[in-house]
């Protein structure tokens, strides 16, 4: 799960986040989550705990203190950097879910967003999208898809929600769309 270590302007993030860790927990989900204890990362991961669910944390060394890391956490894992630290999250989870957050929840989502584009993963992306925060991302891939960067086909990648119960639904509901053997022609059109 990517989100932010900041809890935001709208009280509602923290709110989703804190019913997204308990839907977790009552499914039986592991979160795979950021390791830290501050933002929204440590609401969910908090929610999770309080609830008796299992949480992974994944923290690069260098942001340790940074964003907290969460003591409290039975599986807490160091990674020398950010790199490392997607490699882990990514190998240890089934799916991919963003809460509102910053930079860091975009390059992540993106970054499974494009394994799985180019097949090296078939695994679901999900946006819990908390009133609205997500619509402006949205309407970029929709842009990047009218304007032929990707194959309509590809809208697929990526399931929406605004509440956890519903996105949890839609992500165990997906199958992957078919991509084909591949994903552009030598032209570069879809």
């Amino acid at each position: 799960m990517f989100c932010g270590s900041r809890p935001g302007a709208d009280p509602a993030f923290g709110d989703a986040a804190e019913a997204f860790g308990r839907a977790l927990a009552a499914r039986g989900i592991r979160l795979v989550y950021g390791g830290a204890s501050v933002g929204l990362m440590g609401t969910v991961a908090d929610a999770v705990l309080a609830a008796g669910g299992q949480v992974t944390g994944v923290i690069p060394k260098g942001l340790v203190d940074k964003e907290i890391a969460h003591a409290g956490l039975p599986d807490l894992r160091v990674t020398a950097d950010l790199a490392e630290r997607k490699a882990v999250m990514i190998a240890e989870s089934d799916a991919f879910v963003a809460l509102p957050g910053g930079f860091g929840t975009y390059d992540e989502l993106f970054e499974t967003l494009t394994m799985a584009q180019i097949g090296l993963h078939a695994l679901p992306n999900g946006l819990l999208d908390v009133n609205g925060f997500f619509e402006p991302f949205v309407r970029l891939i929709d842009h990047t898809i009218e304007m032929s960067f990707a194959p309509d086909v590809h809208r697929g990648l990526l399931v929406v929600e605004r509440e956890p119960e519903a996105l949890l639904d839609a992500l165990a509901a997906w199958t992957p769309p078919p991509l084909g053997k591949k994903w552009t022609d030598r032209r570069g059109t879809p």
